[in-house]
């Protein structure tokens, strides 16, 4: 009989721009294995990318909690039910938890924030803001944290002007999204954040209920008057929109950054060139590289699936790996290495199917302009710590650095 092995998502300390040692090799066996979870359950493990492609574009597939999804500990099992009581049966994190026909309609409500010429509408000031921040870096002192003076206030002001969000509460909203991320929060701690950041929101849209303004809230606020949505339901967008707005991309910038840093060669492409098309591939090829969202993309068979030469039966629990779709060969070529030149278009990073990514255009725009303005800006930027010496974020559903030291 065949030991069907545990599923462990640690990544190296020596090679922490990996995917995780466990996970590569599942995919030496095949894209499509059994894994085993804590409760005892052996749900499908995907780590190939057109199997990957299939089953999130599979309408046959659902990602809603109530419907058995894999939970990665007892704690995520518990918040999940805490908040999916509290909720509706949501879990508590909106939309991105429900199927077709209520997610679409939800989605619907907010896509036209995220559409390419509305981001790009946003690049000069995003620009304006990437520069402010360099600006202050550069007059304070060296050694610097990258993550505390760029990386995470930038996405976190870009976000709260769309949103129309005090930035001056980005302590209070950034605290509480490191606690619902962090795989170690027990229920209560996560279920607490959540509540904090639901009340925040909701206190703000009766704020806009009152006063509207020209920002996404109060777009929401104007479905709400029109009883296409609930306040609760508002608000509830709202934490999503936030938490998933910054968070994201502070890791990204942090990391990116220091992917770039550590292949000189191919920082000199970012820093040297004055082609957009250039900056957009290599952004593309970072997201596929690093793919911070880690642990698994968890969904459920609603019927038998027939894939890969095996079956998914209904009500099998299914766990989908970006960051090994994204080192798949068969689909990039020697994928470990970084290439900012590769066409790396077809990378999973912000998933696949209807729950692609919604704020996927404002993410690279961001990224666009952080990784530029920094190696432009900043030509001798260099690492301030040994590899070993930087605070990887292991403890969390979504990778990155804690803090980043670099000087010039």
């Amino acid at each position: 009989m065949t030991t069907i092995p545990e599923y462990d998502i640690a990544r190296s300390a020596t090679c922490p721009m990996d995917p995780a040692p466990a996970m590569r090799a599942r995919q030496e066996e095949g894209p499509l294995t059994r894994v085993r979870l804590w409760d005892g359950s052996t749900p499908w493990l995907v780590t190939g990318h057109a199997e990957h492609r299939a089953l999130l574009g599979d309408p046959r597939v659902s990602v809603e909690p109530a419907r058995g999804i894999p939970r990665l500990s007892p704690a995520e099992a518990a918040s999940m039910e805490s908040m999916a009581a509290q909720e509706g049966g949501s879990g508590g994190i909106g939309f991105i938890m429900m199927d077709d026909p209520e997610h679409a309609r939800l989605r619907r409500m907010v896509t036209s924030a995220f559409t390419v010429k509305r981001v790009e509408a946003m690049r000069p000031a995003t620009q304006q803001i990437a520069d402010d921040l360099i600006d202050r870096l550069l007059a304070g002192p060296k050694p610097a944290d990258l993550v505390e003076g760029f990386a995470l206030p930038l996405p976190s002001l870009v976000i709260s002007n769309l949103l129309g969000v005090p930035y001056d509460d980005h302590d209070f909203f950034q605290a509480n999204s490191r606690t619902i991320i962090n795989r170690n929060s027990t229920p209560e701690q996560r279920g607490g954040a959540q509540r904090r950041l639901a009340e925040y929101l909701d206190g703000l849209i009766g704020e806009k209920l009152a006063k509207p303004a020209d920002d996404l809230l109060s777009g929401l606020v104007e479905r709400v008057k029109a009883g296409e949505l609930t306040r609760p339901e508002a608000a509830q967008m709202g934490v999503l929109m936030l938490f998933a707005g910054h968070e994201t991309t502070a890791n990204m910038i942090t990391l990116g950054t220091l992917a770039l840093l550590q292949n000189p060669d191919q920082a000199a492409l970012v820093r040297e060139s004055d082609d957009p098309k250039l900056v957009a591939s290599a952004v593309e090829e970072l997201l596929r590289y690093l793919t911070i969202t880690h642990g698994g993309l968890r969904r459920v068979a609603l019927a038998d699936i027939e894939i890969a030469g095996q079956v998914i039966k209904a009500g099998e629990g299914i766990i989908a790996v970006n960051e090994t779709a994204n080192r798949d060969p068969s689909v990039f070529p020697d994928p470990d290495r970084l290439d900012l030149q590769r066409n790396a278009r077809l990378h999973v990073t912000f998933g696949y199917g209807i729950h692609q990514c919604l704020g996927q255009p404002l993410a690279r725009m961001e990224l666009q302009v952080a990784y530029t303005a920094l190696l432009r800006r900043i030509p001798t930027l260099a690492l301030a710590a040994e590899l070993d010496e930087i605070p990887f974020k292991h403890d969390g559903f979504i990778f990155g650095a804690y803090e980043l030291p670099v000087t010039w």
